[in-house]
Formats: C-alpha cells, structure tokens, sequence
C-alpha cells in the first residue's frame, strides 16, 4: 500500500496537541441518491453487519439499496433544518464549543470533527490536522458505550488511515465514557430541566441504540454498559426500580 502525500518532516517541529470528535454520519443530502451512498458505506461495514461477506452483498446491493433509500431520504427530509443534516450541525458545534472551551482554559488545542460515514471523513480531518501540525491527536469517538459496531469501526478507519501515513502522530483514544460522573450530570440536567418545564411523569423511559444479543455473547460489552448508564443515572435522579425503565431501540432483521 503505496503512502500518501503529507507535510514534509521539519526538525524540531513544535509539538502540538489535537481532538478528533467522531460521530456516525450521515448522508449528504435528503434525497435517494446521497441517502443510497451512505447505506453503501454504513451498511457494508463488517463491524456493523456480521453476515458472512458474499451472502450480505447480495442482499444489500440486490435488494436494501434499490428499495430502502426513497423511504430513508423522505424521513431525513422530514427532519433536515436550513443548515443541513441535524447530525452533521450540532457535531461540527460541539467541536467549536469544544475549542472555545479550551481556549478559554489556557488550551492551545486543535479540534475538528468527522464522520464515521460520510463527510468529513475521518481520512480527511486527520490529514488536515497533520497540515496543521498536529503531533499528538485525541480520537474521541462521541459513542458514550463501546460497542464493537460504532468504536471499534471508528477505530479501524484511523488504523487505515495510519497504515497508508509515514510519519503518524501519536494517537490516543476515549472507548467509552458511560459511566463518567460528569456525562452521567450532564445527562440527568437535561432531564431535569425538562422536568422543571413540563413536570415529573411517573416512568423515565430510556432507550438505547440496540444491537444483536449474540454480541453480547461474542464479547462485546455495549448492553452491560448501557445497562449502567441507565442504573447511575436513575440513582443519580433519585429515582426508585419501578420509576425508570431501560429499553433498546432500531432493531434490524429477526435476530434477538
């Protein structure tokens, strides 16, 4: 694999710190074509769909890509805003949140964002950070559970963006912060300020991202922390067992 292209070695180069959010993705547009492109890119991850390669290619480009993006691009039509895809706005205002906040701590750190799927691609970012002098970069993939579908895949696209990289920055990752306090305050804040607008219901559903059972029993350790995001949180809510309930959402095919 031939490398690419990068800002020539100076020697004594400042070092200079960065952070790479990375989010999901999302099309580029919400229309047929763009939506039809980022289920290609999403859907044909190994991490995301383990279905042995020949037998899910068939399936994905003979029959989910001709039939599912019309459907998908009228959904995201329905909640695309004047900037763009939701997703896509308030990850790019996190990171310039992100470099204010650190700027104001004193931090001269660079930050920029990427998407898993989609633009901007993780390759790119990670190119401009290194035009930009980045030495040291923080990948923190904005999934608070690790789950080898959505960290793990973040993972691999910055280890083939460092294969094809002859002089590669030194790279640290967050896999997961599901039980930091302070994500763990941040969100019961939020719902306790919808609670202040709205009042207090008697059950908090809360509803994660689900993945097959079978994971769980490979190793993958995303349903044990979901599990304890929901329980710190309900302790931190004072809530008691029969107040709160947890729930997993989007399942695919007939797998439990």
């Amino acid at each position: 694999m031939p490398f690419q292209t990068e800002p020539p070695y100076t020697h004594g180069q400042a070092e200079r710190t960065a952070v790479l959010l990375c989010n999901l993705g999302t099309p580029d547009a919400p229309t047929a074509s763009a939506v039809r492109r980022y289920l290609a890119d999403f859907l044909g991850d190994h991490r995301v769909v383990e279905i042995p390669r020949l037998v899910w290619w068939a399936i994905l480009h003979g029959i989910i890509l001709r039939t599912r993006p019309g459907k998908s691009a009228k959904k995201y039509a329905s909640v695309w805003t004047p900037e763009g895809s939701p997703l896509a706005v308030w990850t790019a205002k996190q990171a310039t949140l992100l470099r204010g906040w650190l700027g104001q701590a004193g931090h001269n750190v660079l930050v920029r964002h990427a998407m898993r799927y989609g633009n901007p691609s993780i390759a790119s970012q990670l190119d401009a950070l290194k035009a930009e002098g980045a030495t040291r970069i923080l990948i923190l993939p904005l999934y608070p559970q690790y789950s080898g579908t959505t960290t793990a895949s973040v993972l691999d696209a910055v280890y083939s963006w460092a294969a094809r990289t002859r002089n590669v920055p030194e790279l640290r990752f967050v896999n997961r912060y599901h039980d930091h306090p302070g994500y763990i305050d941040a969100l019961a804040r939020t719902i306790e300020t919808h609670w202040k607008h709205h009042g207090q219901p008697d059950k908090l559903v809360m509803s994660f991202h689900g993945v097959p059972e079978r994971t769980l029993h490979l190793g993958d350790p995303y349903h044990c922390e979901s599990l304890k995001t929901g329980r710190l949180l309900a302790e931190r809510l004072g809530l008691r067992k029969d107040h709160y309930q947890i729930t997993f959402q989007s399942r695919f095919g007939k797998a439990k």
